[in-house]
């Protein structure tokens, strides 16, 4: 019995030291599994501030990637991304317009090869491409550590600046020879009037020679054929002149349509006439606006020798061209086109492409504009025409002057009959 008491006793003090380090060791374990569940509350407090961070970054990349496009995309210039290669990575809309494109068709391929499917090079001087002028210039894309990270090629449309410069040019030139026209002009007509006073006198004096007589007629014609002549030219040289005053648009156009139509009639023209009721007179002298439009019609009627269709508009336009409220006329045809060779130099006096012409046409036309303080361009290529772009003044709205827009205008003026019976009444007169 003593032995089994001592051994129980033995047996409840290993038994109850061994609970002791059982509860030890799960008071540890509890310790532990606090610390560890404290650690993993703070790991995802933690993990969901960082989530929340790179969320906002995210965003904020996101917007920054958004703006940059946005930038980009609202160019005037455009820009085509390269990498360490040449090849394109990225183009803008500006840069698609310019080179006439879409952005698939730029993407992974290389820049110089783009550029020379177009004709075109990355030479800094400006570069035609159809009826556009570009400036292309090359420049290194550099990193926030000033390392290299590729290419851009900048595109700028240089069209209007060089048609500015092209006008100032022309018109310096055009001035310094209707200078030296006008005084050409003015020293030949001097000894005209005696040719033509000597010639009168030969006929009279010849009356009974018939023969010798047409001699002196035919001088005489030549005489009034120069006279003729120097007239356009002093026109040319002097057309600021003139007196202006409001004059009906859709008049001065039908009594120009009248005036060409013996070059009209040569071949099936199909007019079209596109004027705004609203803008029913023009700040202008008559004669000289209507000699405008009969110089640019017959041109138009003459470069559709096989027929065509002949567009004559009237728009108001805004402030951008001349710096005040202005109408756009344009007279377009759908004809063979000018030599792109030759658009530079159709203003200029005696500069023509036609065997029987003497040049001073579309001289007149420009010298009129001009001192109408107006300005004209020219479109033209050989698949769509000519189309040739007046801008005038437009000071104030005559609806004052003149009544309701063109309400009264086929009413009142004789060449307002239909169109087709002028026509036809005019080449009968030809005929």
């Amino acid at each position: 019995m003593t032995t089994t008491a001592s051994w129980n006793a033995g047996e409840r003090e290993l038994l109850q030291a061994a609970f002791q380090t059982f509860d030890q060791a799960a008071h540890t374990l509890q310790q532990s599994y606090s610390a560890l569940t404290a650690r993993v509350e703070q790991m995802d407090l933690e993990l969901a501030q960082s989530n929340e961070a790179l969320r906002r970054q995210l965003e904020l990349n996101e917007a920054m990637r958004r703006h940059v496009d946005e930038i980009l995309e609202s160019l005037s210039t455009g820009v085509v991304v390269l990498d360490d290669r040449g090849i394109v990575t990225r183009v803008n809309r500006p840069a698609c317009t310019l080179l006439r494109l879409e952005p698939s068709d730029a993407l992974g391929r290389p820049a110089a090869e783009l550029l020379r499917a177009r004709g075109l090079t990355l030479e800094g001087r400006p570069q035609r491409f159809g009826a556009s002028v570009l400036s292309i210039a090359p420049a290194p894309l550099k990193t926030a550590s000033n390392e290299t990270a590729g290419s851009l090629i900048l595109l700028h449309d240089m069209t209007r600046l060089h048609q500015l410069e092209e006008r100032l040019q022309r018109r310096d030139r055009l001035a310094a020879m209707g200078e030296m026209i006008g005084r050409i002009a003015h020293e030949i007509r001097n000894p005209l009037g005696s040719v033509e006073l000597f010639a009168s006198m030969l006929r009279r004096d010849l009356a009974s020679q018939p023969d010798a007589q047409r001699y002196a007629e035919q001088i005489s014609h030549a005489v009034h054929a120069m006279d003729r002549l120097l007239a356009n030219l002093l026109v040319y040289t002097k057309p600021d002149r003139a007196p202006r005053n409001w004059h009906r648009a859709e008049a001065l156009v039908l009594d120009s349509l009248t005036l060409a139509a013996h070059a009209i009639a040569k071949a099936p023209v199909d007019i079209r006439l596109d004027l705004d009721p609203w803008i029913p007179a023009l700040w202008c002298h008559d004669g000289q606006m209507k000699q405008v439009f009969l110089n640019l019609i017959v041109n138009a009627a003459q470069a559709m020798p096989q027929g065509g269709v002949l567009t004559i508009s009237l728009k108001a336009d805004g402030q951008d061209v001349l710096g005040m409220p202005a109408v756009r006329l344009t007279v377009a045809d759908t004809g063979t086109g000018i030599d792109p060779s030759h658009q530079f130099r159709i203003f200029d006096p005696f500069f023509t492409t036609k065997e029987d012409g003497t040049g001073l046409g579309l001289a007149i036309v420009h010298a009129i504009v001009e001192a109408h303080h107006g300005r004209i361009d020219v479109e033209s290529s050989p698949e769509t025409g000519t189309c040739f772009t007046i801008v005038l003044p437009h000071p104030a709205s005559p609806t004052r002057l003149l009544g309701p827009p063109c309400a009264e205008v086929l009413d009142t003026h004789p060449a307002s009959a239909p169109l087709e019976a002028v026509l036809c009444m005019e080449e009968s007169a030809h005929e």
